[in-house]
């Protein structure tokens, strides 16, 4: 209906497609496709279908980025939207997709590279339905052996071996790399490749869930949380911090102390701290002091090759913090965590060894993701001729592209 519409306006019969109704514009994930969009006046906007998206990038994955979802546009037939806020949307989720993708391999399994440090990931409730073994595909398998399945998205995880084909998969043969083992002994699963997130254990979209929420990913467990499950308050800026469950948090209790001195706190600490009440130093004495005291070269020298830990120095600063609910960190906190041998030693047994690794993060995948996708773009051959074009030219080609 809206592209037949803006044909309509196009030839003169139409109306301005400025407040069509939400239903014309919903953007279902069965037919929509990625647009070039041409501004030719304040009046038209042409779209050329040039390349078909597949379904899967703009199904169920994106929306669990809280960015979307808080910028999401309601769409219900008692609403309008403008055309702009459509393009907009639109072209906020392809960007997205494109970051979460890119960083991946369409076209070849991702299964003999081995373990690969984050890569997207999805679940076939097709071939392992909930009561069989969990089982996770990559995102060339996803296209090629899973065409037309039931699939949830699992956005990104981390050190994920490709398992389609292997002995959890009755019948199916990869069609990629047919050659693999059995089982993949070091892959982590939960029932987040069932279809379910959160502490609440629902699917997204939850149909029986009305209350707008955002989801967030633990950085830890990996799993997506409703925001009001959280137990705390969810930062305005939460795009470029990291989060923690209280789960993890609880489970690996040595991160309450990274947390009092370098997590993002809650509003409540900060109105204190902005009216004085709050004194105690978030750095450890004995490092404010370190450059007033000499000390022989040798022991220097000594302490250089041997590094102090931060962790019992900000352990032994006492500054205390409520250890409850899940805890948000701020960007570059993973660079200041300990990395002394016998800290390296407590994450490597808590397997937390990523923590110190920055480029582990999802923010780096996406920006990965889209550095590849510009170089693979490069200058587009199809927009340079348009450009070369007066508008009625780009009318006429544009219009017949789409007969």
């Amino acid at each position: 209906a809206f592209v037949a519409q803006l044909e309509q306006l196009q030839n003169g019969t139409g109306s301005s497609p400025r407040a069509l109704p939400a239903r014309a514009l919903s953007l279902s994930t069965s037919s929509v496709r990625s647009c070039d969009v041409f501004w030719l006046s304040s009046e038209i906007a042409v779209l050329s279908a040039l390349r078909p998206a597949p379904v899967r990038t703009l199904k169920g994955v994106l929306p669990l980025r809280s960015r979307s979802v808080r910028k999401k546009i309601k769409m219900c037939e008692e609403q309008t939207v403008s055309l702009v806020d459509v393009l907009e949307e639109d072209e906020e989720l392809e960007e997205e997709a494109s970051a979460v993708l890119a960083g991946s391999d369409s076209d070849h399994c991702s299964y003999p590279q081995g373990y690969v440090k984050r890569q997207a990931l999805y679940a076939c409730n097709t071939c392992t339905p909930q009561g069989s073994e969990a089982a996770g595909v990559c995102l060339a398998c996803s296209y090629t052996c899973h065409e037309g399945h039931d699939l949830f998205e699992l956005y990104t995880k981390r050190n994920f071996r490709c398992d389609c084909g292997n002995g959890k998969f009755s019948g199916l043969q990869c069609k990629l790399h047919p050659e693999k083992d059995d089982v993949n002994s070091l892959n982590k699963y939960s029932h987040n490749f069932f279809g379910v997130y959160c502490t609440c254990r629902r699917p997204y979209p939850d149909p029986d869930d009305q209350v707008e929420d955002e989801m967030i990913q633990c950085v830890v467990c990996e799993d997506w949380l409703h925001g009001r499950h959280l137990g705390c308050v969810v930062p305005d800026c939460v795009e470029m911090q990291e989060m923690i469950c209280e789960s993890c948090m609880n489970k690996h209790l040595f991160l309450w102390t990274y947390a009092a001195h370098l997590g993002v706190q809650s509003p409540a600490v900060q109105k204190k701290e902005e009216k004085g009440e709050q004194s105690e130093p978030s750095i450890p004495e004995s490092e404010e002091k370190s450059d007033n005291i000499d000390e022989p070269s040798c022991k220097r020298s000594r302490e250089e090759a041997e590094p102090s830990c931060r962790l019992k120095e900000l352990q032994e600063a006492g500054q205390n913090r409520d250890q409850s609910g899940a805890v948000f960190w701020p960007p570059a906190w993973r660079s200041k965590l300990c990395s002394c041998s016998s800290c390296q030693v407590r994450l490597s047994d808590a397997g937390l060894s990523f923590l110190l690794d920055e480029s582990d993060t999802v923010l780096a995948y996406e920006n990965k993701g889209k550095n590849n996708e510009q170089r693979q773009q490069g200058h587009d051959p199809l927009m340079s001729a348009l450009d070369n074009l007066n508008r009625v030219q780009q009318l006429e080609i544009i219009h017949g592209t789409h007969n």
